[in-house]
């Protein structure tokens, strides 16, 4: 345990800075006197408290965070701040269970966007902001957040970028100082933000809907301020700026990064990423788009367009918003469109999933072999980009691989296990681990989460931060030899 202290000291850091944020939707909830004040104030000052007294009594033991200890420290954040998360919520709702309220926060940290929750329309404007507040901090991730002060406070931050930032290659920096490039990926993140609530608001949603969306559509949540979620508004135009945002959110953030640095589009030509993105994002909306006509799923072809193009990008980039409930279509173009989900956002951006670079990755991987089938004695390397990949890289994504696969069919067994459909079971773990909300059958868009027992809803919870932290950072904790001396 004592080994633990500077960990745990680096969390009260974190919960406390937590407990701050809380100030936001105070104040909107202060302004705008909604009668969530008081919710509000108690949250702030159990959080920060909190936060305070773990620091105060591990202060004695700080040293610089050894790689280990990263693992430990952005696991426990994901695990501990969503507790705090629920106490807005638990205060303005005493009724709803910790149970139900940590699958909330859990789920507007991991920006999932799986809610339980009903009668949004009559919540507070500053509760559904705190819930989409979440989806904002947790979407570019919170030790993310921390890495750029972490140098104030004296702690080191790159073990924990590495455990923090989703993708298979982390090794690399855009910056000399990690802190420099958390920062400018804040920088963009909040750049795109204010775009996309700008946008939303010129289009005609009011002020404070175009924030919430704002915070949702740039963190790739889901959670919306309106139970029909962007149905509600049937604007063409505010989901094609939704569509537009969406995938540029799905794209890695160091991307946007170093084409605002250096003032030039050059670093989208050279992500090998992109080609790929795009052109199964438009393979797919085309292909369904004529599936569906043939099935006379909408009254012509536009409708059809409009509802296929929306809910392919929403749902493939882990959005999770939708406007139409999509399991009325023939269950090919549902799970099409859940299986899109599994791999279509860039790594280094704030979807979930495998992420578009491995999937790339296995694809060049299964070809070399097939080549070396044939031709046995053929030099193929596994290129990305024009640069070879390494053969860590290589192991590592096939290792990555195979445990996505082994927690999506043990998870969905231990949800049939309980009870539930296969359809719901299957298609909630594949939502909840790829971070996209929605899913089908019960827990499809028309409907949402309450139906499920506590002990579901606890595994799903697991779920989501499994996936926000691409398993193996929450599976080396929970490995007995990482506790060895």
């Amino acid at each position: 345990m004592r080994h633990s202290y500077p960990v745990l000291n680096a969390l009260g850091l974190i919960v406390m800075m937590f407990g701050l944020l809380m100030l936001f939707p105070l104040a909107v909830s202060f302004c705008l006197a909604d009668g969530a004040v008081i919710a509000y104030d108690i949250s702030i000052a159990v959080t920060f408290g909190t936060g305070l007294l773990l620091w105060l009594l591990t202060r004695g033991r700080r040293r610089d965070l050894r790689p280990s200890d990263g693992f430990l420290l952005v696991a426990l954040t994901w695990v501990v701040t969503p507790i705090f998360g629920t106490l807005p919520l638990r205060g303005y709702l005493p009724e709803l269970s910790f149970t139900d309220a940590y699958f909330e926060a859990v789920s507007g940290l991991t920006a999932t966007g799986a809610t339980l929750l009903t009668g949004l329309d009559d919540l507070p404007i500053s509760i559904n902001l705190w819930r989409t507040f979440m989806h904002w901090i947790g979407g570019m991730g919170v030790i993310v957040l921390v890495v750029a002060i972490l140098p104030l406070l004296g702690i080191g931050g790159r073990q924990l970028f590495k455990a923090e930032v989703p993708t298979p290659m982390k090794e690399s920096s855009l910056t000399p100082r990690i802190a420099e490039t958390a920062k400018g990926l804040w920088l963009t993140y909040l750049l795109l933000t204010v775009a996309c609530g700008v946008s939303l608001w010129l289009a005609g949603m009011d002020a404070w809907d175009a924030i919430i969306h704002a915070f949702t559509v740039a963190g790739l949540g889901g959670f919306s301020s309106k139970d029909a979620s962007l149905g509600y508004f049937n604007s063409t135009e505010i989901e094609i700026i939704v569509i537009v945002f969406a995938l540029l959110a799905g794209l890695n953030y160091a991307t946007h990064y170093l084409a605002l640095a250096r003032r030039s589009p050059k670093p989208y030509f050279s992500d090998p990423e992109i080609p790929f993105y795009f052109a199964v994002l438009a393979l797919s909306i085309v292909l369904l788009t004529l599936f569906l006509m043939q099935h006379n799923a909408h009254a012509d072809l536009l409708t059809t367009l409009r509802y296929v193009s929306f809910h392919v990008v929403s749902i493939s980039t882990s959005l999770g918003l939708s406007t139409y409930d999509y399991t009325l279509w023939p269950m090919f173009a549902q799970i099409w469109v859940l299986f899109l989900g599994s791999f279509i956002a860039c790594s280094g951006s704030t979807g979930g999933g495998i992420k578009m670079m491995r999937a790339m990755i296995l694809y060049k991987q299964v070809y070399r072999e097939i080549i070396r089938s044939l031709h046995p004695h053929a030099v193929q390397p596994v290129r990305l980009g024009g640069k070879p990949v390494s053969e860590g890289i290589l192991h590592a994504v096939l290792g990555f691989s195979f445990m996505y696969m082994v927690s999506i069919v043990s998870l969905t067994l231990v949800m049939a296990a309980t009870g539930v459909d296969l359809i719901t079971a299957f298609s909630a773990v594949v939502a909840c681990l790829n971070n996209t909300g929605p899913g089908l059958g019960a827990v499809g868009p028309a409907a949402n989460y309450s139906a499920l027992t506590d002990l579901q809803t606890w595994v799903l919870a697991f779920t989501m931060i499994l996936g926000r932290l691409e398993i193996f950072t929450l599976l080396v904790v929970l490995t007995p030899v990482f506790w060895r001396r």
